[in-house]
């Protein structure tokens, strides 16, 4: 049996260098794995019926092999041969297929399945590839800036840990940058680490950049291949601070220019489109040939009028480069004559001017006791309803703020209203100038009354519960009215008062009293004192309600008793004016009479000198 054995084991040892020495080169078959992932190898073979045991080898770079695992079909057992590169990383199957862990860039080799009988080798080759995907492709040693019309580094696209080594690739917003002479520079590397065999690729990139390149994106990519194929990764963008120098200078105002007035700050604002932007500049003054060296901003404060004219600013190196901006500083001027408070007597001339000197056309506007008036107040002859505060108010309406105004505080007095009225009737009079009798446009007698008047009334409310009390006044100067309850001596200031109109208003109160009072109105101006008093019943005690406003009879009666004054003033003046008629033709009959009287007296005396001088004649 022994004698039988060792001939087999003779033949497959020889069949086994013979195999170990044959290097078939067709039907190669490729596994492709991920670096880290497990290969697995199968056997491709078909296994025999008299199968011994199966084997797998690889093969050195000069042909050798190197055993590595062993697996007997009839034991069923598996032993691995010692490969320190592989220990612990092989499984066998039972099929013979071969699996090794953690696969590594020194697995790419080519492994052969043997699978041997009593009188044959059979061998199926397999060729491992490995590849490793590199990182993201980054974009280092980036420059701070680039400046227009200069060749400088861009920076570095870097891609590690690649297996096989992979291209890198440049772009500009995404499209291809290829090498330029003096334009685009492109220098590509890479390095295996000797440990890990694994790939580093390097390209930096040198541009000359010009202004189109603001805010372009700057990318690179990494092209590899992978167990699938051919993959490209590409970086994140670079927008890369675009240097270039001032083409143009501007020059700014602040506040706008065209609401600058008397009084305000001006600020110069010079800006040079380059980038940077130029920090210094000179600024130039009207009238003034040398420049001020300052930062880009240059304050005049508290302008006046003569600030007016063009200003300028250019680079400190280069002044040819300039801009510059005419500057009107607006100013308003109002003198009003007369200003303040006059007084002048009624009929008396008033003339007001309101004079206005302004940078441009200003309107102008005046006020009589916060009344707009629709012209400008001119007084030939002044009245009672002339006085009050007017006020000339003009302003620029392009000009925020720019604003005057003066005041007058006109009062007119009546201590000549007398003389002022009867010199008004005597010269209407004498002119032929008839008028209504009546009317109170040109006579009116209440006018002759500069001292306050007063009349009291009073009236229920209809629902029984309060009384109001009212206390009417005329005068000039305005009166002040004053309220106060007889007995207490209390004054009562919760008043409602009508707007004074023509020397005439009236004060109201609302009272509820619950016993019967005296209530007193003073009215008083400059001129006089006046107080009347009214007696008013609880209001638990119905009384007879005085009317408010003077009826129309008693109208009558005073407009009567008017004209009866007037006819009596117009009697008295015709009567004096008859008599001085009649005293004038008097006057003029006696001095007539007086001349015929001595002519004849005359005439006597020289008929008598005739008859004398006759007498002596004859004698």
């Amino acid at each position: 049996m022994a004698s039988k054995a060792a001939p087999s084991c003779r033949l497959v040892f020889c069949l086994l260098i013979s195999a170990a020495a044959l290097r078939p080169g067709l039907g190669l078959y490729t596994v492709n794995s991920a670096y880290g992932d497990n290969i697995i190898m199968p056997c491709r073979l078909d296994v025999p019926q008299n199968l011994m045991f199966g084997k797998w080898k690889y093969e050195k770079p000069d042909g050798s092999p190197v055993f590595i695992a062993f697996r007997s079909s009839t034991k069923k057992s598996v032993q691995y041969d010692d490969v320190p590169e592989y220990k612990n990383r092989l499984s066998l199957s039972e099929n013979y297929t071969l699996s090794i862990s953690n696969a590594k860039i020194s697995d790419e080799k080519r492994f052969v399945c043997m699978l041997v009988t009593e009188d044959n080798v059979f061998e199926a080759p397999t060729v491992v590839k490995v590849f490793k995907q590199p990182s993201k492709p980054e974009i280092v040693s980036k420059a701070p800036f680039l400046e227009t019309e200069k060749l400088k580094k861009l920076g570095e696209c870097i891609s590690k840990d690649s297996y096989p080594d992979g291209n890198i690739t440049w772009y500009r917003n995404g499209k291809v940058l290829q090498p330029l002479e003096e334009a685009v520079v492109i220098i590509f590397k890479k390095q295996m680490d000797p440990v890990t065999q694994l790939y580093t690729m390097t390209s930096s990139l040198e541009y000359k950049t010009t202004k189109a390149d603001i805010q372009m994106p700057f990318t690179c990519s990494v092209t590899y291949y992978g167990p699938s194929g051919q993959k490209t990764v590409y970086s994140e963008q670079a927008i890369f601070d675009i240097y270039y120098p001032t083409e143009q200078v501007t020059i700014q105002v602040l506040p706008p220019k065209n609401a600058i007035k008397e009084g305000d700050n001006i600020t110069l604002k010079c800006l040079g489109n380059g980038n940077p932007p130029p920090e210094e500049f000179l600024f130039y003054l009207p009238g003034q040939p040398e420049g001020i060296r300052s930062s880009n901003t240059y304050t005049l404060t508290d302008v006046r009028r003569n600030a007016t004219g063009d200003y300028k600013c250019s680079l400190i190196d280069k002044k040819s480069m300039i801009a510059s901006t005419a500057i009107t500083v607006h100013y308003l001027d109002l003198s009003l004559n007369p200003s303040g408070e006059v007084t002048k007597q009624i009929g008396d001339a008033l003339p007001v001017s309101c004079t206005i000197s302004a940078s441009r056309n200003a309107t102008v506007v005046w006020m009589k006791d916060n009344v707009r008036l629709r012209s400008s107040p001119s007084f030939s002859s002044l009245h009672y309803q002339d006085a009050g505060n007017y006020v000339c108010e003009t302003a620029l309406q392009e000009v925020e703020g720019l604003k005057k105004r003066e005041s007058l505080t006109l009062i007119v007095e009546g201590n000549k209203i007398y003389e002022y009225h009867f010199k008004f009737f005597f010269e209407n009079l004498i002119s032929g100038f008839f008028y209504d009798l009546g009317s109170t446009s040109y006579f009116n007698c209440n006018d002759i009354v500069g001292k306050p008047q007063i009349k009291m009334t009073k009236k229920t409310d209809p629902s029984g519960l309060s009384k109001t009390i009212i206390c009417h006044v005329e005068g000039f100067p305005k009166p002040a009215i004053q309220w106060t309850i007889t007995g207490s001596g209390s004054v009562i200031n919760q008043t409602e008062e009508s707007p004074y109109i023509n020397g005439r208003y009236y004060s109201k109160i609302i009272i509820s009293p619950e016993e019967n009072v005296t209530l007193t109105c003073t009215a008083e101006n400059q001129l006089e004192r006046t107080v009347n008093s009214l007696n008013v019943s609880a209001i638990s005690i119905p009384e007879h309600d005085e009317a408010d406003e003077i009826s129309d009879e008693n109208k009558e009666k005073v407009n009567d008793q008017a004209k009866l004054i007037v006819g009596i003033v117009v009697g008295l003046l015709l009567a004096a004016l008859v008599a001085g008629v009649v005293y004038w033709l008097y006057m003029k009959k006696s001095k007539t009479a007086s001349k015929h009287v001595n002519k004849d007296l005359g005439n006597l005396e020289e008929n008598k000198k005739l008859e004398e001088n006759n007498h002596k004649t004859e004698a």
